[in-house]
């Protein structure tokens, strides 16, 4: 069985590796010392100067996406003093042929940014390209789900109030200058479940308290932030435009939430309480809680990890979108396909092939399954591999006639792409 996970693209605006554009100390350090642990302050010097994020965002770029895009909501929330305006005060209708509600206006965006709003550009991992780019090779590197927000504050405002959030985040400041205060949990490595807005009271009193880190972020510094530390920041001078990586990182209680799934399986486990049994009587549960922990614990000891990570693989595998590809292109490409030309697996597309005994070749993937013969297996791996491969160079095939057959439907499958 060959199990592939993603891999990066070529973008050539993004030639270092994704984790070290964010971060200043090598991996296993930052891995060792940092991750989910404690911040770390990336200055522009120890990364790639002031322009280091230049080519992922800028101005520019949001001008385009707030005019010309066609965006809708959830793509922009506008916050304001640290409330979340209603959405139909940026949005409407979209004009002739294009019957849409709820698209951004870049009129009414002007009028509120200019009155001191704050622009959350949301989701930009799935629709501006060079941070589509960025976002995968960061989230093949770190092998977790990626997502990238872009926040734009007019000077000397301050979006939201202090919070934290239920993932890790990189803060990339791309232009102008921004004063972040932060502070140590009041809940440390809280779940999503846990949401800052359920302890306001206790981040609103620590943020009163001494920071952790009290400094200025300019362009082309890096701010990394595990979940649950508190921040607050304030655009200096001019405006400010930073991007927030968020990592939605796998916890230990993600495989809690597993094993319990699976201990639906044990029958102790599904038996149904005595008749009558008051719940609410501390006394009259207690033996029953003995008995369901103790048939628990035996059930946990035998808690297969391959199920487990079958479970998991569910849940992680759906979470990052593979590489975009260009469906006309593709087609073109397939159909005019020859035994010289070169093909590569699809960058990000979770794979799994195993055999189905003598009748075929499965592969597993993230929304689907898709079935071959058994003699195409060889072939199928080696171009989903990662390596480009020649065509004519397919193995385990009789000829080019079957290579291309298969190669055409690797194409419009949206498996493989065009080397």
């Amino acid at each position: 069985m060959t199990t592939q996970e993603p891999g990066g693209t070529d973008s050539p605006a993004l030639d270092l590796p994704a984790l070290a554009r964010c971060v200043s100390v090598e991996t296993a350090k930052f891995a060792a010392a940092y991750w989910g642990r404690s911040p770390l302050l990336s200055r522009a010097g120890e990364l790639a100067g002031p322009d280091a994020f230049a080519d992922l965002l800028g101005a520019a770029a949001v001008d385009e996406l707030l005019s010309r895009r066609g965006l809708r909501t959830p793509f922009l929330r506008v916050a304001d003093r640290g409330t979340v305006l209603p959405a139909g005060g940026f949005t409407g209708g979209a004009g002739a042929g294009a019957e849409v509600g709820d698209q951004v206006h870049d009129d009414k965006v002007l009028r509120l940014y200019a009155g001191g709003a704050t622009l959350v550009l949301q989701g930009l991992h799935r629709i501006w390209p060079p941070l589509i780019d960025f976002a995968q090779r960061l989230g093949a590197e770190l092998r977790q789900p990626v997502q990238i927000n872009a926040y734009l504050t007019p000077p000397g405002n301050q979006g939201f109030a202090t919070h934290y959030d239920t993932h890790d985040v990189f803060v990339l400041q791309v232009e102008g200058s921004k004063h972040w205060r932060v502070h140590e949990p009041v809940l440390p490595d809280p779940l999503d479940r846990q949401p800052w807005g359920g302890r306001a009271d206790e981040v609103a009193a620590t943020a009163e308290g001494p920071a952790a880190v009290d400094t200025v972020l300019n362009p082309g510094d890096a701010l990394y932030l595990p979940r649950g530390w508190l921040h607050s920041a304030t655009a200096v001078d001019g405006r400010s435009l930073h991007l927030t990586v968020g990592v939605r990182a796998f916890t230990r209680y993600a495989i809690v939430e597993e094993l319990l799934t699976l201990a639906a399986e044990d029958r102790r486990l599904r038996a149904g309480l005595p008749f009558g049994l008051d719940v609410t009587d501390p006394d009259a549960v207690e033996p029953e809680l003995t008995e369901t922990v103790e048939a628990l614990r035996d059930w946990l000891r035998g808690a297969d990890p391959v199920a487990v990570a079958e479970r998991l693989r569910s849940r992680s595998w759906p979470a990052a979108r593979p590489a975009p590809i260009g469906p006309l292109a593709q087609l073109d490409f397939a159909e005019r396909l020859t035994a010289a030309d070169r093909i590569a697996g699809r960058a990000g597309l979770r794979w799994r092939l195993s055999g189905d005994g003598e009748q075929g070749a499965v592969l597993q993937l993230a929304d689907r399954v898709v079935r071959f013969p058994a003699y195409c297996a060889a072939a199928v791996g080696a171009a989903l591999g990662g390596e480009p491969v020649r065509v004519g160079d397919l193995p385990g095939l009789d000829d080019d006639a079957d290579r291309l057959v298969l190669a055409r439907r690797l194409l419009r499958e949206g498996l493989a792409v065009p080397a």
